[in-house]
């Protein structure tokens, strides 16, 4: 048994692997697999590692279109890497009737928190092997700009500030205070002119999704799962009691097929597509939105010294939420830097790394109504995205501003961002489609396929989407799995937000366990 661990630096920071295919077990092309895993990102890795470990005799398979793993949605640098928890995403706590809804908050803060009891568990297994390569602790914080904001931001305190789930919760609309927290969004502000307030969490982290996912997937390949980089799926079909895999070589341009008894298709922007040609009947009618995005960056350690914080605004009113802008501390391979952004784009590929005609061959007579129903409908999308492409570097840095008055656009540089496809949802008339944003789990009535579709909050909560992919495809099996799954996941199976002694506890190992403290 011999893996080619070779590695190389790739162009734009991240480590990945250069070989086409490791290969750790005996499986040979056009063989029969228990579990086929279709792209090697977070979501993946993820399901792989709980199912190698729930039942470590059944033989996994990964195809990945790219020469590595992590290089789509999961690269450091295409997504903003936040582990989200609702510490101070702003659009997880809308304010209805004069009230602030705290329920998306809560439920997106207690997925976090098993990301952190499952990666933990992991690093006590050896399956990770540093936390210091992939989390990082950085507060969260809320930004208000306005006294409307600002009111906004004090019942938004005020309702999660006695929820232990939201430790040490705190708010200042004083701005000695603000220019101690955030002395780069002080310089050169003029307080007189717009109050500003903020709130904020210290124990929020930043999240290198691409180094989780390669110590996830250079683990597997020491136990038995084969990855064969540089091959994309291009067909899936039911034959029997398996589904028939269609695997296209991009270097040489053969085809292969492998019989799979389980399918997981996650392929980001592609998952839609796949699953349509395995006519899943669940995603009849479904389309893609693709939504493409940049940021800005700068590396420059006066400014990054200034900034340590992740900090998050309200998005424009109109604006979609993937529009909301925040300032961020990154930390990637031991370097830190800031990213500013979302800036909203349009192509018509479903992936960074795709085609120009992504959009045009996934339109089909059963979802053409879904998407003239969110184009009738969703004039402020349109209206936004239209802006965004239109708007230049200096545009760009003049929105910074906001946030960091004394921004320079000589520090800064623009980057592309990954590549989103937000899901189009069948809908009753007049609409006809409805477009969500979100991450979505989608299997099929016999619990043999399955997949991941949309975007934020993704991969932050990777390991709570696929324990509930294990319930909805194995569920027969989860009474004899779940003494493996409390080992997994300690709260698995319970309500953190109804027992307070059981969260502090797990809180408390996954701190030391995945080194927070530091």
């Amino acid at each position: 048994m011999h893996v080619n661990q070779t590695r190389r630096q790739d162009r734009r920071g991240q480590k990945v692997s250069t070989k086409q295919s490791q290969t750790a077990n005996n499986h040979s092309k056009g063989d029969e697999v228990d579990v086929l895993l279709v792209g090697a990102g977070v979501m993946s890795a993820t399901l792989g590692a709980m199912i190698h470990q729930l039942e470590p005799s059944w033989s996994q398979l990964i195809y990945e279109r790219l020469d590595g793993a992590a290089q789509e949605s999961s690269f450091p640098w295409n997504n903003a890497g936040t582990g989200h928890s609702a510490l101070c995403e702003l659009n997880y706590t809308p304010e209805k009737n004069g009230r602030i809804d705290v329920t998306k908050a809560i439920a997106i803060n207690e997925k976090f928190q098993v990301s952190r009891q499952f990666w933990a568990h992991q690093l006590n297994e050896g399956v990770l092997t540093d936390p210091t390569e992939f989390i990082s602790p950085v507060p969260h914080v809320s930004f208000a700009q306005g006294q409307d904001q600002i009111e906004y931001l004090k019942h938004r305190y005020e309702a999660l500030s006695e929820n232990y789930m939201f430790p040490n919760m705190q708010f200042t609309d004083d701005r000695e205070k603000f220019a101690e927290k955030l002395p780069l969004m002080a310089e050169q502000r003029d307080f007189d002119a717009e109050p500003v307030a903020i709130s904020w969490v210290d124990a929020g982290t930043d999240v290198n999704f691409g180094a989780l996912t390669n110590q996830f997937i250079d683990h597997a390949t020491t136990s038995g799962t084969e990855v064969r980089y540089g091959h994309e799926v291009v067909d899936i079909k039911r034959e029997g009691n398996f589904w028939k895999v269609t695997a296209k070589n991009l270097h040489t341009g053969a085809k292969e097929t492998t019989r799979a008894r389980f399918v997981f298709v996650g392929a980001g922007g592609y998952a839609l597509d796949l699953l349509r040609k395995a006519k899943v009947p669940e995603v009849r009618g479904y389309a893609g939105f693709p939504i493409s995005g940049a940021w800005l960056r700068t590396t420059n350690p006066e400014l990054v010294a200034k900034h340590q914080a992740k900090v998050y605004g309200k998005a424009k009113v109109g604006a979609p939420p993937m529009s909301v802008p925040h300032l961020d501390l990154r930390v990637v391979d031991g370097k830190q830097s800031l990213l500013f952004g979302p800036f909203g784009g349009w192509t018509p590929k479903f992936l960074k790394e795709g085609s120009y005609l992504d959009l045009f061959k996934s339109i089909r007579v059963d979802n053409i109504p879904s998407y003239l129903g969110v184009a009738a409908w969703n004039f402020g999308l349109v209206k936004y995205l239209v802006e965004e492409v239109f708007k230049s570097f200096d545009g760009r840095v003049d929105h910074l501003r906001e946030y960091m008055p004394s921004a320079d656009g000589k520090d800064w540089e623009a980057i592309i961002a990954g590549q989103r496809v937000q899901i189009i949802k069948p809908a009753t008339p007049p609409h006809f489609g409805s477009l969500e944003f979100g991450t979505a789990l989608v299997n099929d009535q016999s619990g043999t396929i399955a997949g991941i579709l949309g975007a934020s909050p993704g991969a932050s909560i990777a390991p709570a989407a696929m324990l509930e992919l294990l319930e909805r495809c194995f569920g027969e099996r989860m009474i004899e799995w779940s003494p493996k799954l409390y080992e997994m996941i300690p709260t698995y199976g319970k309500t953190l937000i109804r027992e307070r002694d059981l969260y502090e506890k797990q809180w408390a190992e996954t701190q030391e366990a995945l080194k927070l403290n530091r």
